[in-house]
């Protein structure tokens, strides 16, 4: 598998030098790849903030990132990975990116320059009680997106307010170990823990590890899973005019996880409360070659394009939001995934109603109650243009070894619950929108893919 993957960039110059793209664009002819358009800047209707950003990402104080060169022997960072990072960031237009550095590095780094604060490019630290606990980068178009710390290292804790001990050589033992205690430590600084890579963890040590949860998908760790994929990309790159548009290379290799899923479902089906995240993880360290848009493959945008982990933060009291508000709403479980390379949606939904009182998600609802799941299948931002795609919303249940299907519809679903459990809902579509995007890959217009992944609803 891996020797697949060193054979695509192996060979990845010759495509990449001889194919050509089209620019994506927002267009009457709706949404096209390639184009990022936000989603509402607007309370949704029950008053939370929805926020989209990254949770596992590494930047240069990641001592694998920048193609193995983050720093130099002085300890100097590589500018033009860290300006990638900046660049990515911006124009993706993320709301936050929950770092997650490894500790190599990271351990050595000292706050604020873990935040990847630079007061030169008008950088404003957020301080609490005089000390800096998160950065608002500044982007040339006036956004600020809120760049928190993190690592990655024995767990991955994310949103660190400082580090957890006074020297490299204590923060790298704590950061290392997998201990209870040491998970303990970090959230005291103030950290949500959660468990990178789900395929690399037990069952049982999801479910007893005092953590917040786990991640539910991992692009890394997906790419591997698609070696076949790999080898027809490489057989195809003599013709490059088969292959498609650079901005959606990948969507032959993505598929679902299914020890994800079933890690997933084996948790929560033991009663288990847990949120779960998508992890971008990118380092910008694997895929050198450019695409045809001039961009190599692994650039921090491209990479940070692909999905967001969106969450419902309640407002502040100037009606922004702060780390406190994000971390809140991560630990709640008030979040969702969205592969936004298929789109950006708008109106997504998940709650239960018992009567006049509201549950979110991440939140407990007793089945006595008769609780109803509400779930609504969003539209595009931009459009969908000419072809739409054929989405189906599903309503899922926990149970050992993954997740029984309970219901699902083409339209808002509306599902009255009497067993306990514990209940998502995930938004699936068929991409015919993207067919001309995709040249010999066509096929996978018809091919489903889960847009949306829900967190839970707890019925006790």
């Amino acid at each position: 598998m891996r020797a697949a993957v060193a054979a695509w960039l192996a060979l990845g110059s010759f495509f990449f030098a001889c194919s050509s793209d089209d620019a994506g664009s927002a267009s009457a002819s709706g949404w096209t790849p390639g184009t990022v358009v936000g989603t509402t800047r607007e309370p949704t209707s029950r008053g939370w903030l929805d926020r989209r950003g990254l949770i596992h990402a590494h930047s240069v104080h990641s001592h694998d990132a920048c193609d193995g060169e983050p720093k130099d022997a002085k300890g100097k960072v590589n500018a033009p990975c860290l300006d990638d990072f900046r660049q990515g960031l911006c124009s993706t237009r993320h709301d936050f990116v929950m770092l997650t550095d490894h500790k190599d590095s990271f351990a050595n780094t000292e706050f604020p320059d873990a935040l990847l604060y630079d007061a030169s490019k008008g950088d404003v630290l957020l301080e609490r009680g005089g000390t800096p606990v998160a950065s608002w980068l500044a982007c040339p178009d006036g956004s600020t997106p809120l760049i928190i710390a993190g690592t990655e290292s024995g767990f991955m804790p994310v949103g660190l307010e400082r580090h957890v001990a006074p020297t490299a050589a204590e923060r790298d033992a704590i950061y290392g170990a997998e201990t209870p205690e040491t998970i303990a430590a970090v959230k005291k600084l103030g950290a949500v823990v959660l468990l990178q890579h789900t395929e690399d963890w037990s069952v049982e040590q999801l479910s007893d590890l005092p953590i917040d949860g786990f991640e539910m998908y991992n692009l890394h760790a997906n790419t591997f899973l698609g070696a076949g994929a790999v080898i027809q990309l490489i057989q195809r790159m003599k013709e490059p005019e088969l292959l498609p548009f650079s901005d959606l290379v990948l969507l032959p290799i993505v598929s679902e996880d299914k020890r994800y899923l079933e890690r997933w479902g084996s948790v929560l089906a033991a009663g288990k409360k847990r949120v779960t995240t998508m992890g971008t993880d990118c380092h910008r360290n694997s895929f050198k070659d450019l695409l045809p848009d001039g961009e190599r493959i692994d650039s921090y945008r491209r990479m940070m394009g692909w999905f967001s982990n969106h969450l419902l933060v309640a407002p502040g009291g100037q009606g922004g939001f702060d780390d406190l508000g994000l971390k809140a709403a991560l630990r709640a479980g008030r979040a969702y995934g969205a592969f936004e390379v298929l789109g950006f949606p708008i109106g997504f939904d998940f709650h239960a109603a018992t009567g006049g009182e509201v549950t979110e998600m991440g939140g407990e609802v007793p089945a006595a109650a008769s609780p109803v799941l509400h779930a609504t299948v969003p539209t595009a931002e931009g459009g969908w243009g000419a072809k739409p795609p054929d989405l189906v919303v599903r309503l899922l249940r926990a149970k050992v070894g993954g997740w029984d299907v309970v219901h699902e519809a083409a339209e808002a679903l509306a599902h009255p619950v009497s067993e306990p459990g514990a209940y998502r809902v995930e938004v699936r579509m068929k991409p015919r929108h993207l067919t001309k995007y995709l040249s010999s890959y066509a096929d996978l217009g018809e091919k489903e893919f889960v847009w949306i992944y829900s967190n839970a609803i707890y019925v006790k």
